[in-house]
């Protein structure tokens, strides 16, 4: 039966060797590698395609401490800046109430030395006035007044200023 297809089985048999020489020399030598090859690639991409996943991770976190640093950053920011004006506040009350102790010292003095002007003003006046009378009186009489008549018409003098 199998000579009446045509198969003739030393031919059947040395094609067979032969095409199993061929498939393990192209196995050996051209399948095994690229499949390797193949292999390799595969597990490099595997690895990739995990260390893509972890960076993204790491990335999502990295994002999420730059925002918490930030948020931190500004709070600290605006704390220091209500802290300086507070600072400048009282900075500028402190001043304030330098310049208002100084002016009130200024006034104080200037009114005591206004005090003492007219002091001196009045005595130089009362002087001024005894010696006009003095020589007033002196013309008037025709007399030259002693030191005593002199002393008690300018003390005389003094009181009616005086009162």
């Amino acid at each position: 039966m199998i000579e009446t297809l045509g198969i003739r089985w030393i031919e059947l048999l040395a094609q067979t060797v032969s095409f199993s020489f061929v498939l393990f020399v192209l196995w050996r030598l051209a399948y095994k590698p690229v499949f390797t090859m193949l292999e390799t690639r595969r597990a490099k991409i595997a690895d990739g395609v995990a260390n893509a996943e972890k960076i993204k991770a790491q990335l999502a976190q990295t994002e999420a401490d730059r925002q918490k640093v930030l948020a931190e950053a500004g709070d600290k920011a605006n704390k220091l800046i209500d802290d300086a004006r507070q600072a400048a506040a009282r900075v500028r009350e402190a001043e304030t109430q330098k310049a208002i102790a100084a002016a009130e010292q200024i006034v104080t003095k200037a009114r005591e030395a206004a005090a003492q002007e007219r002091a001196q003003m009045l005595a130089s006046l009362k002087r001024e006035v005894g010696r006009l009378v003095v020589q007033t009186t002196s013309t008037v009489t025709g007399k030259i007044l002693t030191a005593d008549d002199q002393s008690r018409l300018a003390k005389e003098t003094e009181k009616e200023l005086s009162a």
